[in-house]
């Protein structure tokens, strides 16, 4: 009996997978926006511009994953649209949150940091939803 060959692309209705794969994904893009914010306030930028130089560097590194990897869809102005739309709302969002967590948290050396780390997974929850209902949804 002959076995068809399985492929590694993603099912797009599987909610598991989607949530693991858009994991990796957000820990690899929080990686890369933790990375550059962390550089950007070492190199002396004000604390708001460095988590928007951030956002914006570990937001365009999940597009590009979580569109091919994540969700197993193509590309196009529609969904390109409604990412930029989606991450635009978010990057307000986790800028209030991050302000927020600055202003109400203790002044301690990991202030800035949890307070990234607030802002990143409200943000996170938030797109997820998002992605999958409305941006990615075929």
């Amino acid at each position: 009996m002959d076995e068809q060959p399985t492929t590694a692309a993603p099912r797009k209705n599987d909610l598991w997978g989607q949530v693991i794969r858009f994991g990796v994904v957000g820990a690899f893009s929080a990686i890369v926006d933790l990375g550059v914010y962390t550089l950007a306030l070492h190199l002396g930028l004000w604390v708001h511009a460095a988590r928007a130089l951030s956002f914006i560097c570990g937001t365009s590194t999940a597009y590009a994953l979580n569109r091919r990897w994540a969700f197993g869809v193509e590309g196009g102005r529609r969904r390109a649209l409604g990412f930029v739309l989606l991450y635009g709302t978010t990057f307000f969002v986790i800028l209030g949150v991050n302000a927020l967590a600055l202003a109400v948290l203790p002044d301690r050396w990991w202030t800035v940091t949890l307070a990234w780390a607030i802002s990143q997974g409200f943000g996170t929850v938030c797109n997820f939803v998002m992605l999958r209902t409305v941006v990615f949804k075929d």
